[in-house]
This record gives C-alpha cells, structure tokens and sequence, in this order.
C-alpha cells in the first residue's frame, strides 16, 4: 500500500517473537511489563541481599565503600523506576480496558511505545555495568553532588539519561489512560459504577501527567551542566540555589509515593469485596479519599527537606499538610475493615496478601505521620528508622498490594489457578520476613545508626539486629522462589481456571479465562456496580451472547519499537560524543533519523495491511 512508504510492510501475525515484539494488545502489553518488572524485581533484591551480607556482622569487607554506593542507588532506583511503578503499569494495562468493558486502551500504539520506551530506558542505565562503573550518587541524585566536578564517572550520565527516557514512556501512558478511562468506558458505566482499580488508575495517571515534568525538568538542567558546562547547579562558582535540585526532585518524589501506592490500593479495594462477599463500604468515600490523596500529594514535598533550613514558617506549612493527608489515608483503611466487618469470609491467598497491605501500610503511615512533626524528623533524619518507614510504605503496601493482584487476576490472565498451598507459605513467609528484615531498622535508627554506612565499629551496639535484619531478608528471598515455584507449576499444570473462578462482581469476570484477542464480543451494557452479582451478592451468569463475527482489531505494528530505539540510541549518541566527538555526532544522526522515519511511518501507516492470509480467513 502506497500511504505505508516501503520498508516495513504492517504486520499481520501474533505468532511467535516477532508477534510480541510488535504487539499493540493491551492484555500482551500488560504481560511484557508484568514481566520486565519482575525480573528487575530479582536484580534490585540481588542488591538488597548483597547490602544486607555487608551489613549482617561489623566491619565486613564483603563489598568496599564505592561498592556499597552503587549498590543502594541501584536497588532504589531500580524497585521505584523499575519494579513498583511497571507492575503497576502491568495491571493498568491488561485489567483496565476488561473492567471498563473497552476492547483495548485509547492508542494502541502509543502504548506499545510506553513499554518500549520503559525497557530501553532501563537496559540503558543497567548498560552502566559493562562500562564497570554503577551509578552511585543515591536514587535521589542530589546535584551538586550529581555535577561532574564532584562525580567524575560517567555512569551518573547512564542514570540522567535512563531516567528520561522512561520518563518519556511513562508520561505518554498517563495520557493514554486517562483518555481511555474518561472516553471508552461500556455504555451505562458511570464513573461512580466503575471499579475502584480503574479509579485509582485515572488518578495515578493525572498524578504522572503533573509530577513527571519537575523530574524532567530537574534531569534536563543537570544534563546540560555535565554535557555543555551550564551552571544551574554550580554552587560553588556560579551562586547556585544549592536546594534547587532537592525542591524539583521532591516536587516529583512525594506524588510518585503516591503514584506508587494507589494502585495496590486499587487492587485492595477490588479483592476485599469479593473475598468478604459484599460490597465496599463507602465506595464514594474511598473514591473521594483516593483523590483528596492526589491533591494534597503535591503539598508536602518539603517535608523531606525539614533539616534543610526552610525556616519556620514554610517547615511549619508542610508540617500541616503532611498530617492532613494521613486523614483521607486513614478514611480508606476505615473503609476497607468496614468492608470486611460482618462479611462471609475467604481466606484465599489474595484476601491474606490485601490483609498483609492493610496492616503494614498502616504501620508505615503511622510512622510517617510520626514525622510530620518536625523535632521527631530532625531527630531521626537520615537514620535507618526513615529506612524502615519507607520500606512499610513500599514493600509493606505496594509490593503486598501487588502481589494480592497477581493471586487474584492470574487465573484471568492465564487461565490457570496458582496453588493455594504454595501460596499461603509464600505470604506467611513473606509476612515474616518482611517484619523481621524492616520492623528492627526502627530500632536501630532509634540507636543513631545513619543511613547509607558501609560498615560500622562492633563497639556501637548494632551487631545483633543487623545479622537478625540480614537474616529477615534472606527469609523474604526463600518467599519470592516460593512465588516462582507456583506460577512455574500453575503455568504448566495449574487447575483449569473458569470464568469467574472467585465469584467476582466485575466485569472482567464476564468474559473467557484468558480473554479473546477482541475482549468482549459484544460491548456490554452496564446497570450497576456489581454487573456480575445479584442483590445477595451471588455471581451471576452473564447472558448468553447472539451470534456474532470476530470483530476488528488494530494490527501489530513495528513502528513503536523503531521509535523508541530510535529516541534511546540518541542518548546513546550523547554518552559516546563525551568519549568521541565525531562518533557520537554521527551515531546522534543515524539516531535522530531513525525516530523521525519512525514517526513518519507510524503517521502513515495503514490502519490495517490487507493480506491473502487475512482475506482467506474472512471466506
């Protein structure tokens, strides 16, 4: 066809490699990350294990200083930019379209780019390692520490440019999901009958959309000052604002907490109701609170920056705002053991993990509240009691919150049951491990011992909780093969997965285990927020469809993976101008050509590519 300019012919099959590399289905799109984000969920906790070997006996010569450096910014930025923020990526993207009753997401193609973008720009700041240099300057990268008169490697270079460019992919699927939530929902779908995960959805993509920017903005300024020696950091001989950086940094970090939690908070509030067979308590209140959060997530940044010197009044400010967003936090947890109160209960595997959400997450919140008032901040800044309360928030909330959803939503997305067996020792052991691995750093932190210390003398008193916090992490290790072991053996011989194996309320349950290529055959019409229970919350039969063909969906297309390899090669070309002048110059050329010819193609391309095979088909 003469509109697809030569080249690339569209493709047609979803056979093979070649069918996933080029993939625009949403439920594919949603596995790619699903998957991605699980293998660097063993890289960051191979890092993790590592620190926690340095640390389990004093003065341990395990890893030197450098070393240890690399490995906490690595394991930060990795479980952040990663882990937490692609697994939730890989609910939004398989679950949301199936529980809006859409056949797919708003741009197909855009966001088969997302995720491409998300992978390149992470291979590009792991790339680091062949270079034997890791950055090592904390996720947070403080500039002016970040600027090349203090870090002289290159690898802080890997990290600037891998963070844009999945920031690029991250930002585009925020647009995407907003549009396909507020535009393709099945007729009759209020937004006050859709479920509580697209809600949460739509939120997190409003919160990407507004936070990301600062991140860019922030990356973009530190580039120039190592690339073209501007001095927007330059402290020392240009006057700079040397809290500059911590200010458009924490302005994108406090909603990405956000960003990070409201997902699994989603996935509770789906999982609770089914397992309790009711429905959520107060569903406005928890969708009001979910928003409230949102809003009031970018007022608090400061309160990371309490020993920083803001003055009274500004501290006092964040002060106010940090306790006032622990009240709509502490409506939801109200909500859901309301929701649980008086309930028929099961206690499946997903129920125990949404359980481990609620318990630990509160305890993160209480201890973040805790820091809300500023004498009890400045006391224990930069110790591992802040460790311990982040790692309640994250591993206690998102990862619990996560792995709820992988429990709950495996059979709908493989068609094949996980073991409930192996699944109750996974969380018994996970729940263990995690209180032994995070509850004693509050203790230790308590006891002065600072963050980010390679080693410590055996006179300071931190021996034993260290080997027993080491020790907890090597539990949570034996946990996650144990969540190997099962989707291994579920995969391969699970119990056969129905419909609506748990007896669900919502719509994806409606449609086969895994679902059809087209989703739903027929766009179902929405009448209430059960769709799929009677008034004594009992699962339903969906009606029984008329006869129908197979209807039309956008084909595979390689023009994302060519724009996107395009856009990641030019930062390449960036890192080897610094080495090599004419090299990188070029490389930047052929780069910048092959993402506009991406584009260009991408504009033009056919929305479908006629072929013999596909004409057969239709006879």
């Amino acid at each position: 066809m003469a509109a697809n300019i030569g080249i690339l012919k569209r493709p047609v099959s979803t056979e093979g490699v070649w069918g996933w590399i080029t993939t625009v289905d949403h439920k594919r799109i949603g596995i790619l990350y699903g998957v991605s984000a699980f293998i660097f969920f063993l890289i960051g906790g191979i890092e993790a294990l590592l620190m926690r070997v340095q640390l389990a006996q004093p003065e341990s010569t395990f890893v030197d200083a450098g070393t240890f450096n690399a490995l906490f910014t690595m394991h930060g930025t990795t479980m952040v930019f990663m882990v937490v923020m692609p697994a939730g990526a890989a609910f939004f993207n398989f679950l949301v379209p199936l529980m809006i009753g859409a056949r797919d997401v708003a741009f197909p193609r855009l966001n088969a780019l997302s995720y491409w973008l998300f992978i390149f720009g992470a291979i590009l700041m792991n790339f680091s390692f062949f270079k034997a240099a890791f950055p090592d300057v904390g996720w947070f990268g403080y500039a002016p520490l970040t600027t090349s008169e203090y870090t002289l490697s290159s690898s802080t270079d890997y990290w600037v440019l891998g963070l844009q460019i999945m920031g690029i992919g991250t930002t585009a699927a925020g647009f995407n999901f907003v549009i396909t939530i507020l535009n393709m929902r099945a007729p009759g779908m209020t937004l006050m009958r859709m479920p509580l995960f697209p809600w949460m959805t739509l939120i997190v993509s409003f919160l990407i959309i507004f936070a990301f920017p600062p991140l860019t903005i922030a990356l973009t300024l530190l580039l120039f000052d190592r690339f073209f020696g501007t001095n927007f950091f330059d402290t020392a001989g240009a006057g700079a604002d040397p809290l500059l950086w911590q200010h458009l940094f924490w302005i994108f970090g406090h909603p990405e907490v956000y960003i990070l939690i409201l997902p699994a908070m989603g996935i509770v509030s789906d999982v609770l109701p089914t397992f309790s067979r009711k429905p959520l308590f107060g569903y406005t209140t928890v969708v009001f609170a979910g928003a409230v959060i949102a809003f009031l997530g970018f007022g608090v940044w400061a309160h990371h920056m309490f020993t920083t010197g803001l003055g009274a009044w500004a501290t006092a400010a964040f002060a106010g705002a940090t306790m006032a967003i622990g009240v709509p936090t502490g409506v939801k947890v109200f909500n859901w053991l309301a929701t649980l109160w008086g309930g028929s209960i099961q206690f499946k595997t997903p129920l125990l993990f949404a359980l481990g959400f609620i318990s630990m997450f509160m305890l993160g919140g209480l201890s973040g509240v805790m820091h809300a008032a500023v004498p009890v901040d400045t006391q224990q800044q930069d110790t591992y009691f802040i460790v311990a309360h982040f790692h309640y928030v994250l591993f206690g909330g998102s990862i619990f919150g996560l792995t709820a959803g992988i429990y709950y939503w495996f059979p709908k997305m493989t068609g094949r049951m996980l073991s409930e067996r192996i699944g109750k020792w996974h969380f018994w052991l996970m729940f263990i491990g995690f209180n032994a691995t995070f509850m004693p750093m509050h203790i230790l932190g308590v006891l002065g011992m600072p963050r980010r210390v390679y080693t410590y003398s055996i006179d300071q008193n931190w021996a034993g909780l260290n080997l027993f916090v080491s020790i907890g992490a090597f539990i949570i290790a034996i946990s996650i093969a144990l969540l190997i072991v099962n989707i291994v053996r579920s995969v391969r011989k699970g119990e056969v997965a129905g419909m609506n194996p748990w007896a669900g309320a919502t719509l994806e349950w409606a449609i086969p285990s895994p679902p059809p290529h087209y989703n739903f055959a027929m766009i179902p019409t929405v009448r209430s927020q059960h769709p799929l229970w009677d008034e004594e919350a009992n699962a339903v039969e969906p009606p029984p469809l008329p006869e129908h063909g197979e209807p039309h969906m956008p084909d595979p297309s390689y023009w994302p993976i060519v724009v996107a390899f395009g856009i990641t090669m030019v930062a390449g070309g960036l890192l080897i101008w610094q080495a090599t002048t004419w090299v990188g110059l070029f490389v930047i050329a052929v780069s910048g050509f092959i993402g506009i010819r991406g584009i260009y193609g991408w504009v033009f391309e056919p929305v479908a590519e006629e072929s013999a095979e596909r004409v057969h088909a239709h006879h």
